[in-house]
């Protein structure tokens, strides 16, 4: 099982690193057995999960839920687990309590919070003080989707780029073990990669960051987002639309169920 370190050294010898999404234990058990080197249960289950718009319905609990059954199934992983909307953004002791939380109930590896603003770095030194391991996240944060006004890309002015790069650099000095960079220019992740020392993971950030992470539902095709930056390696929809489609066929002709699918009578 890999861990802080592992990653760590996979920077130094410029080893890609893969992260994948899980949200339960079936694909918690796909991810795995497909090796990725790390499994993160994110808020963006409200959308791919549950429905919703955005992410900022999640809550903790539901975290909790989905975390603790995706390590049934990802018994060996290095799993982060998200902290939702509002967990971390009230004051340092809640803060260390819902990390906390995603630890010792949900049995999470780390957790990871989303910006690079004043209160968010005194945040992560709250957690890293706590001992739990922290992914920072900037760029497209998507608990910020009210204001930034939209799923917009990051970093494409000169003053945004710089106030990200900074940011990252002052989340390395913050304690966090890895960055996650969203929806930025390719130019931006790879100055960001360079100049840190921690890894950096990018969805939709280039080509040039240590790792790259993609939705679960993105990568095989069950997903009704499409952004630019997914690669879609199956369309699994499509399939399974068939699949139910037959039952339902089978069924109404009464093809399904057949002789070889019931019970003989008990026989003394």
């Amino acid at each position: 099982m890999k861990n802080v370190r592992s990653f760590q050294k996979m920077k130094m010898k410029k080893d890609k690193i893969v992260m994948m999404t899980a949200y339960d234990y079936p694909s918690g058990k796909l991810v795995q057995e497909a090796q990725a080197d790390l499994i993160l249960v994110g808020d963006s289950l409200g959308m791919v999960i549950q429905g919703e718009k955005n992410t900022l319905k999640v809550t903790l609990d539901e975290i909790v839920y989905h975390t603790r059954i995706t390590r049934k199934g990802a018994d060996e992983s290095f799993i982060v687990a998200d902290l939702p909307f509002m967990s971390y953004h009230l004051d340092l002791n809640s803060t260390k309590q819902n990390a906390a939380r995603l630890i010792t109930e949900a049995d999470a590896d780390a957790v990871k919070l989303e910006g690079g603003k004043e209160s968010r770095i005194a945040a992560i030194k709250a957690i890293v003080d706590c001992e739990i391991p922290v992914v920072a996240h900037l760029g497209l944060t998507p608990q910020s989707i009210n204001a930034f006004g939209g799923y917009i890309v990051q970093g494409k002015e000169n003053k945004s780029y710089q106030q990200i790069l900074e940011q990252a650099q002052n989340i390395e000095k913050a304690g966090a073990f890895m960055l996650v960079l969203e929806c930025i220019p390719e130019m931006l992740g790879k100055e960001i990669t360079e100049r840190l020392s921690i890894p950096t993971i990018g969805i939709g950030a280039g080509r040039f960051t240590d790792g790259q992470v993609l939705v679960y539902h993105d990568i095989l095709g069950m997903s009704d987002i499409k952004p630019k930056f997914v690669k879609q390696y199956n369309e699994l929809n499509k399939s399974i639309l068939q699949s139910l489609q037959n039952f339902v066929s089978d069924v109404k002709i009464k093809n399904f169920p057949q002789k070889k699918n019931s019970y003989k009578p008990f026989v003394e």
